[in-house]
């Protein structure tokens, strides 16, 4: 069912009382798209619909609203009516709640709770944001070295119900440090009297709890995991993260690259929910921090002022000029800022990339001045042209070698090498743009 359809459904039945009828009348419809769909609603009415599903249902509907609708249907309830919420969803998502509840809503939580799941809780909300520990689960099935398949298989039918994944077993020993991992489908190919010790994978591969939530994304995804082992500093297993959160990791992540390449700082909401004042805010900064860079450009233009005033037609191919500069210096950034952030390139490789930037750059430049020589020669004569030539040539190589160097300069000081693409290269690129040009100007001129 279309998404639209659904929440003109869901509307029609508000207004005619029978919202609980819906979901037993839709049974087709996936968990996901009932919660999109009824995100769309006020809080007071989202509840209308969450409360009329059964308790295993509104948990899985639950886990599928935005974070920000988490918590504010949480304010509007009843602990009696959250907590078999929150206990029936998975303890990583029942973790990313908690810690966005104010002090006094996680206070009148946890004593509805079972001892074991406020422990549980506790400990996953301690880690800190953006490490694996904030992201991983403590559902996993552990199996001793010592069974055998018949009695790990037994192992697997108990506790699946209640395990986000089962396809991965973790052996561990007495003190809960992690020896090997075992999947399902080894256990089912394998005699059943072979013991796991014989058939396990020993020394599997794993992440530490303080790992970042990006490394732990790469690990998943260079080696092909649906889930990877999180270990604390005395190697003792105590979680893991599965494919579906290392994908979201790795959405959250390149939405945050993208804002930063526009030096948009990071928003934690959707830009439909974020307030005016928010967006503003995010924004304000570096576009006020680029306006006095431009100025540079400005200055450079009033510098030549003389000879700008001797051969106006100069200023037909400022524009053509400075912008080609920045759109070499954008790609090149781009390129760079992609391949720092994947891992491809090092600091160490900055020499062998300029060295090749420069050779790309050069036949760039070559091509796009080619482009542009026979519109110089017909605005200005031969003397525009050479001079538009050669400064296409330069401003490209310019702009480009910009572009390849200040991420690998942010990343020499820690910084976010994101933050050197788009508009921050740009306005570089622009004032090395007028700069070259109208020196060329005025060199070739001879004024």
């Amino acid at each position: 069912m279309e998404a639209s359809i659904l929440i003109a459904t869901l509307r029609d039945s508000l207004e005619s009382n029978t919202a609980h009828l819906v979901y037993e009348q839709l049974n087709d419809i996936h968990p996901v798209d009932y919660a999109h769909a009824i995100s769309e609603f006020p809080i007071n009415n989202l509840w209308v619909f969450l409360s009329a599903l059964p308790h295993p249902e509104q948990a899985k509907v639950f886990s599928y609203l935005p974070v920000d609708i988490q918590v504010a249907l949480s304010t509007q309830i009843s602990r009696n009516k959250l907590a078999p919420i929150i206990r029936q969803v998975s303890p990583d998502e029942r973790a990313d709640l908690f810690n966005r509840l104010s002090e006094e809503q996680r206070e009148a939580l946890l004593p509805a709770l079972a001892i074991a799941e406020r422990e549980d809780l506790l400990l996953l909300s301690s880690h800190e944001e953006g490490t694996a520990g904030a992201i991983m689960t403590s559902d996993y099935v552990m199996l001793s070295a010592e069974h055998n398949v018949t009695q790990a298989l037994d192992v697997l039918r108990r506790e699946a119900p209640d395990k986000e994944t089962i396809y991965s077993a973790y052996v561990v020993d007495k003190e809960r440090l992690l020896v090997g991992v075992v999947s399902l489908k080894d256990l089912i190919l394998a005699p059943v009297t072979m013991r796991i010790k014989e058939l396990m994978t020993h020394e599997p591969i794993s992440g530490s709890v303080e790992d970042s939530q990006e490394d732990i994304a790469t690990l998943i995804a260079k080696y092909d995991l649906l889930a990877l082992p999180i270990v604390d500093n005395e190697k003792r297993m105590v979680g893991i993260v599965t494919y579906d959160d290392a994908l979201d990791v790795v959405a959250a992540e390149a939405t945050e690259d993208i804002h930063k390449t526009a030096t948009i700082g990071k928003l934690d909401i959707s830009v439909k929910d974020a307030s005016i004042f928010l967006l503003f805010r995010k924004r304000v900064f570096w576009l006020v921090i680029l306006v006095f860079g431009n100025i540079f450009s400005g200055a450079g233009i009033a510098f030549y002022e003389n000879t700008i005033a001797d051969h106006i037609a100069l200023l037909f191919f400022l524009p053509l000029l400075i912008g080609s500069s920045g759109n070499a210096g954008a790609q090149s950034g781009t390129l760079m800022v992609r391949a720092l952030a994947t891992g491809d390139i090092k600091l160490r490789d900055w020499g062998a990339l300029l060295a090749k930037e420069c050779l790309v750059a050069g036949l760039l430049g070559l091509t796009m001045a080619a482009a542009v020589v026979g519109l110089g020669w017909w605005r200005g004569g031969y003397d525009i042209a050479v001079i538009v030539a050669m400064t296409m040539m330069l401003v490209v190589l310019a702009g480009s070698l910009i572009g390849l160097s200040l991420p690998f300069l942010l990343s020499r000081f820690k910084l976010d090498p994101a933050t050197a693409s788009g508009p921050l290269i740009t306005s570089i690129a622009d004032v090395a743009g007028v700069v070259l040009y109208f020196s060329i100007a005025t060199w070739y001129l001879n004024l």
